[in-house]
């Protein structure tokens, strides 16, 4: 990870596809509305979860989530989106958003954006979305997440 005060050089936004990355940051609102859409219609029960304000919460977050794409495309380091993933998983937690959700993003964001950027950048837009779909798997196993669990487990433990 480069970071100025550690000595590290800048990362340079010129060593993968810049111009993948000029078109995702031209058509991030655009992008994040589809994406959010496609999620919203692979699961039926998404929309029932959610207020219109937690939507637009999710909306938003999508659209930093393209942003963050956009540089790791850019850069040709996929894990540009990894560490996002990583920074921002304990604010869903908080908002009780299941980590299979932003799985369900993440995996919709990449659909949306091969369909935009050219196929030579779609390469390095795969490798940085499987790396935030691994920090999110990741994250999901940890006790807390917003899951449906199994009842007869749950009522063991609570000790009833």
């Amino acid at each position: 990870m480069s970071h100025p005060s550690l000595g590290l050089p800048p990362r340079d936004l010129s060593a993968g596809h810049p111009a993948a990355a000029a078109t995702l940051a031209a058509n991030r609102s655009r992008i994040a509305g589809r994406a959010l859409e496609a999620a919203v219609d692979g699961d039926p029960t998404f929309r029932s979860r959610y207020s219109e304000l937690a939507l637009r919460e999710l909306l938003a977050d999508t659209a930093a989530m393209a942003e963050r794409l956009g540089v790791a495309i850019a850069a040709a380091d996929p894990a540009v989106l990894g560490q996002w993933a990583e920074m921002v998983s304990p604010r869903y937690r908080k908002r009780n958003v299941p980590m299979d959700d932003m799985i369900r993003l993440a995996e919709a964001l990449h659909g949306v954006t091969a369909a935009v950027i050219d196929p030579a950048a779609e390469e390095s837009a795969r490798a940085a979305t499987d790396a935030a779909i691994a920090v999110f798997k990741w994250h999901r196993r940890l006790a807390g997440d917003a899951r449906k669990r199994n009842p007869v487990i749950q009522f063991i433990y609570k000790g009833a």
